[in-house]
């Protein structure tokens, strides 16, 4: 047993372990460019970040009147995605030095993303994280995105966990919600630090209002020993 006791970690992929956002925005603004919608802005898409995929192309169908079904526009976004996610995805230094302090103690880990599991995968294996995070759930695979709480059970059902074990690290509202409604404590760091004051992020157990910026793995590893 690890210093952590029983604890099981969950990780969010995007914009928390990796900063794939900027390759989201590109996929969607290319996407919806051939479309005729011309003017997608980056705070446009702030305003989906957290929420899957299919969720996202869904709402463009209705909120742009586009013409392609659901099913064509999210292979179209995954492709382009995946383009883009190939040739290079950051990950956050001290989201990566988090990862190997876990590992070192045998701390169960898992990913659970919105994203696609080819998407995931690709991510995983490119920066090497796939390494030590070998579990992996897409929203795909379960019922219902977040802010549902299905992709998080379903990691802890194949980690072998108990969800009141395991702590979520998000930087989404959405996830912080889904991980509140599993029964999971949550380090909340907010990609877009403006809607630190979403009250989704008031459940957390662990804000970190700067975001990225403020996290340190050594002080995540501190707050989950004193919080176990």
């Amino acid at each position: 047993m690890s210093g952590l006791g029983d604890t099981s970690v969950i990780f969010d992929l995007d914009g928390t372990l990796v900063d794939s956002e900027p390759n989201y925005y590109e996929a969607g603004r290319g996407l919806l460019a051939e479309h005729g919608i011309a003017d997608f802005t980056w705070a446009d898409h702030e305003r989906y970040v957290g929420i899957s995929t299919l969720e996202t192309v869904t709402l463009w169908k209705r909120e742009y009147g586009l013409r392609a079904s659901v099913d064509e526009l999210l292979a179209d976004k995954n492709r382009r995605y995946l383009d883009l996610a190939r040739t290079g995805t950051r990950v956050y230094p001290e989201m990566r030095k988090f990862v190997e302090l876990l590992a070192a103690e045998g701390v169960p880990m898992a990913v659970a993303s919105g994203s696609s599991r080819e998407a995931i995968t690709a991510i995983l294996s490119g920066t090497g994280l796939n390494a030590q995070l070998r579990t992996v759930v897409s929203a795909d695979e379960v019922g219902r995105g977040k802010p549902a709480p299905d992709v998080f059970l379903e990691a802890a059902r194949r980690l072998g966990v108990a969800p009141g074990d395991c702590v979520v690290l998000e930087d989404a509202a959405p996830g912080a919600a889904a991980a509140h409604a599993a029964g999971m404590r949550c380090i909340a760091i907010p990609y877009v630090t403006g809607q630190a004051d979403a009250p989704e992020f008031a459940t957390a157990g662990l804000l970190l209002r700067g975001g990225q910026g403020e996290f340190t793995a050594q002080a995540a590893y501190d707050w989950l020993r004193g919080a176990k």
